[in-house]
């Protein structure tokens, strides 16, 4: 956060960017107002209230024509963990702005409500000939990674056909999602696979984002591999720290040789 952002962050209090969110004068302090509700958790009623309402804004638009107020709002609702935003984010999932659909499909993801499950696959309609980049634009038709992600956190096993398709998909980001949703649903071990492979890749911030899905997914046999990964330690210990949480949850009673092996290469990063 900047300095100026900072100090504006520490004035403003509740009832203040309740307020600000709810005028219509300054854009810019509204959608300054829904990053901060959702940065610091403000969960009281009116909050969600005012950003439910900042979710259907008409007014704040960019000169490509999005919906930036939308976007923050959804994603601060997704924060808040407050459940009366289901079912208005999943009819965000269809807004014509790209956007808007994929921060909805993430603050889904974090609220964790399966009711969302049937709107989220419908954006995979057409497989993967239809996940084609949109003509002067810099994404695809949908926001396919953070649908395919959230459909894996929410345990949609009957998307399971419509997501596997996507492991082959030329746009790496959408390959190693699916991978990683993959993994989650059902288990097998050629999906973890896919995301070992990608920590051998030359782009770094593909390799971090492998780190992550092998941390996310809790992908046990990664562990050599994501400590011998050419990225910063710190992403590594997050990434073997997800791995070492998932085996302690299979069996509390002991700790796992898995479980110590995961260690020994923590210490080893430190």
């Amino acid at each position: 956060m900047k300095d100026e952002e900072r100090n504006e962050a520490e004035q403003l209090t509740v009832e203040k960017a309740i307020a600000n969110l709810k005028q219509k004068e300054d854009l810019g302090a509204r959608y300054y107002a829904a990053w901060w509700l959702g940065k610091f958790r403000i969960k009281e009623s009116e909050a969600i209230a005012t950003l439910l309402m900042a979710l259907e804004d008409e007014q704040d638009r960019a000169p490509d024509g999005g919906y930036p107020l939308r976007r923050n709002a959804a994603r601060a609702l997704g924060k808040l963990g407050d459940r009366r935003a289901v079912e208005p984010l999943t009819r965000c999932l269809e807004f014509p702005d790209f956007y808007v659909r994929e921060a909805a499909a993430q603050a889904l993801e974090m609220l964790g409500d399966k009711s969302c499950i049937r709107g989220l696959m419908k954006l995979l309609r057409g497989g993967v000939a239809a996940a084609t980049r949109v003509a002067g634009k810099p994404h695809l038709v949908q926001p396919y990674e953070a649908v395919i992600e959230a459909l894996g956190t929410l345990g949609a096993t009957e998307a399971i056909a419509l997501i596997e398709p996507f492991t082959g998909h030329t746009t790496d980001k959408v390959k190693y999602a699916a991978a990683r949703a993959m993994y989650q649903l059902t288990k097998e071990d050629r999906y973890g696979a896919i995301l070992i492979a990608a920590l051998e890749g030359n782009d770094l911030q593909l390799r971090r984002s492998a780190l992550m899905d092998l941390g996310a997914v809790g992908y046990i046999k990664a562990g050599k591999a994501i400590a011998n990964t050419l990225a910063e330690n710190s992403m590594k210990l997050i990434a073997l720290k997800g791995l070492l949480e998932a085996d302690l949850q299979h069996d509390s009673s002991e700790i796992s040789q898995a479980s110590i092996e995961i260690m020994n290469l923590m210490d080893s990063l430190l």
